[in-house]
């Protein structure tokens, strides 16, 4: 049952980048583009998830657990620090040079195009990298 509920969230998620044109980076880019064509449209999908966030959200955590899980996965780090900022960095260079980032880039495959199947082996690899680096470093703090 987790699994299907899990595909079918996956799934109106993927649908709503689709309608909403983050599944293109030509749109994305147009968005990013501030000093040129800037196409401020995505403007709307940004202030609906941030409104059903803020609203929503909190409403959920008022229950004592999850519908379809036995507990609630939230993130215990609070603070901002170094490596926080240079993931963002990279993110947003990253999303600023392609136009995808990793939920349009995997709903793109509904309807690839070349851009894609360089964008997601590429995506792979960089967290792939990430939890290689992670790993070494977590190892190397046991160690001391």
């Amino acid at each position: 049952m987790t699994y299907l509920i899990s595909l079918l969230a996956g799934l109106v998620f993927g649908l709503g980048l689709a309608l909403s044109g983050m599944t293109s980076p030509a749109k994305v880019l147009d968005f990013l583009d501030l000093a040129g064509n800037w196409d401020p449209s995505l403007l709307f999908v940004l202030g609906g998830a941030v409104g059903v966030t803020a609203i929503v959200f909190r409403w959920i955590l008022r229950r004592k657990k999850p519908l379809f899980s036995d507990q609630f996965f939230l993130p215990l780090a609070k603070n901002i620090d170094g490596k926080l900022i240079v993931g963002a960095l990279i993110f947003g260079i990253g999303w600023g040079i392609s136009g995808y980032c990793p939920g349009p880039a995997i709903a793109s495959l509904a309807s690839p195009n070349w851009e894609t199947w360089i964008f997601l082996p590429a995506m792979l690899a960089g967290i792939l990298l990430q939890r290689l680096l992670a790993g070494s470093r977590n190892k190397q703090a046991a160690d001391a």
